[in-house]
C-alpha cells in the first residue's frame, strides 16, 4: 500500500489532485493534512465537507501559535518584501512542516501540494520537503493542468467542487495578512473596487492613539494589557484595521521572475512593524541602525523565499538577537488616515539624552559648542581638495621619444 500526504484545502487544485494521485502516480491512499494558521472558519467547513464528500481521510493541524511566534520574529528583523510585509510567505514553512510532520507520523511514502509552475509557493514547500526522504509530488505543475482542464475534469469524474468557481477573486488567509489576486486585479491599470477588502475599513477621519509595549524587540502588551502572540495579533487586526491600516496594493516581483500584481491587508504587521522601528530609532547607535538594515534585508529576502531555516538566517538571528537586547520600552501609535504613525516612544535604553539635544543647553558632557569647529573645518576636507584638483588643466603628454633604431 503506497500512502501519500496531500496539502489539502478542498478547493479545485487540491480537490482535483486526489484522484490524480491515484490513477496517474499509483498511490494507493491519499491523506488530505489542513493547517490552521489563522484562515477563515469557512475555509475549514469546505476542506471537511470536501474531503467527506471524497471519502478522504483528513486532518487539521493546528500551527498558529508556532506561525504568531514567526510573525513577532519577523518584526524583530523589521521584515517586509518590497515594501509589503511578508504573510503568505511566512506561512508556508510552518504549514510545510506541519504536513511533513504528519506524513511522516502516518507512515506516508509521498507527500503532494497543488500549487502551480509559476508561483513561489513550490519552492517555499518543497524546500522543507526535499529535506526527507519522502517523494515529493506536484501533479498540477508536472502534468501542466489549466484551470480549464482542472473544470471539466471535475465534471467528467462527479467531484465535488461547484463548477471549480471559487469566487472572482484568488484569496490566501492567514493569521499576519490576506492576499487578493487574479481576476480583473490582473490588469495593472483596473483600480480594485472596496469589497476586495475585509479586514480594513475605508479611512476616515476619525483618530485614536494606543500604546504598544515592547520587551526585548517583541511585543508584549497594549495599552498596558499583557497579550501573547495570537491574542495580540488578532487584537490589532481588528483595532487597525477599523482604521484602514494596512492596505497594499503592488507589482510583485516573484522567485521565478514573473511580475505580478497583488494586493494585500495586514493592519496589525504594519502597526506593529511602524512601532518596532521607532523604538529602534531610540535605543540603537547609528552604526547599528546602517548595518541591522543589511541584516534585516538579508531576513526578509530569506523569508520570501521560504528559507527561514537557512544556516544564513540562524546567523542573522545570532545578531539580530543581540541588538533586541536593549530594543524595551513603549512607542505610541496614532490611528489616522490609514496610517499608524509613531507619535512617540519611551525607553530605559535610550541613546539619547535631551539636554544634549537641546537648543537651551550649552554644554554637552563638558563638550563646549565652540570645540565643534576644528570638527566642521575638517569636515568635507576631502572632498574640498578632490573639486578644486578636479578644476586643474590636465598636463600634455609627452611625445614618443622611442625610434626604430
Amino acid at each position: 500500500m503506497k500512502k501519500v500526504a496531500l496539502a489539502f484545502s478542498g478547493g479545485l487544485d487540491t480537490t482535483v489532485c486526489v484522484p490524480i494521485l491515484e490513477e496517474e502516480y499509483g498511490y494507493d491512499e491519499v491523506v488530505g493534512v489542513t493547517v490552521d494558521v489563522g484562515q477563515p472558519e469557512e475555509e475549514f467547513e469546505e476542506a471537511y465537507e470536501t474531503a467527506e464528500a471524497l471519502g478522504l481521510e483528513h486532518y487539521v493541524v493546528d500551527a498558529k501559535q508556532e506561525f504568531a511566534q514567526l510573525c513577532l520574529d519577523s518584526v524583530c528583523a523589521n521584515a517586509d518584501y518590497q515594501g509589503y510585509p511578508l504573510g503568505t510567505a511566512l506561512a508556508r514553512p510552518v504549514i510545510a512542516k506541519a504536513i511533513l510532520g504528519l506524513a511522516e507520523e502516518k507512515d506516508c511514502d509521498g507527500i503532494a501540494h497543488g500549487c502551480t509552475g509559476k508561483g513561489n509557493d513550490q519552492l517555499r514547500f518543497e524546500a522543507v520537503w526535499r529535506a526527507s526522504d519522502l517523494e515529493v509530488i506536484a501533479p498540477v505543475r508536472e502534468m501542466g493542468m489549466t484551470r480549464e482542464w482542472e473544470i471539466e475534469y471535475a465534471a467528467e469524474k462527479d467531484l465535488p467542487v461547484q463548477g471549480g468557481n471559487e469566487g472572482v477573486w484568488s484569496i490566501d488567509t492567514n493569521l499576519w495578512s490576506r492576499s487578493i489576486e487574479g481576476g480583473n486585479l490582473e490588469d495593472p491599470g483596473y483600480v480594485p473596487p472596496e469589497d476586495i477588502y475585509e479586514w480594513t475599513d475605508q479611512p476616515s477621519g476619525e483618530t485614536e492613539l494606543i500604546e504598544i509595549a515592547f520587551e526585548d524587540g517583541y511585543p508584549v502588551a497594549v495599552d498596558d494589557e499583557e497579550m501573547e502572540p495570537l491574542e495580540l495579533i488578532s487584537f490589532l487586526n481588528e483595532k487597525a484595521g477599523k482604521h484602514g491600516v494596512g492596505r497594499t496594493d503592488m507589482m510583485e516581483d516573484r522567485m521565478l521572475g514573473l511580475k505580478v500584481r497583488e494586493n494585500y491587508e495586514h493592519p496589525a504587521a504594519t502597526t506593529l512593524l511602524n512601532a518596532h522601528e521607532a523604538l529602534e530609532g531610540l535605543v540603537l547607535t547609528k552604526e547599528e541602525r546602517d548595518f541591522k538594515a543589511t541584516v534585516d534585508n538579508e531576513w526578509s529576502q530569506k523569508a520570501y523565499e521560504g528559507l527561514i531555516d537557512a544556516p544564513l538566517v540562524g546567523a542573522l538571528n545570532a545578531f539580530l538577537e543581540k541588538t533586541q537586547e536593549r530594543v524595551t520600552g513603549t512607542v505610541t501609535i496614532k490611528f489616522e488616515g490609514g496610517q499608524a504613525r509613531p507619535v512617540g516612544r519611551k525607553s530605559e535604553y535610550a541613546a539619547y539624552s535631551e539636554s544634549a539635544a537641546s537648543f537651551n543647553t550649552e554644554t554637552v558632557d563638558g563638550i563646549e559648542q565652540a570645540d565643534a569647529t576644528g570638527v566642521a573645518k575638517y569636515h568635507g576636507f576631502q572632498a574640498r581638495l578632490a573639486n578644486q584638483n578636479a578644476k586643474k588643466e590636465k598636463p600634455e603628454l609627452a611625445a614618443d621619444g622611442g625610434s626604430d633604431e
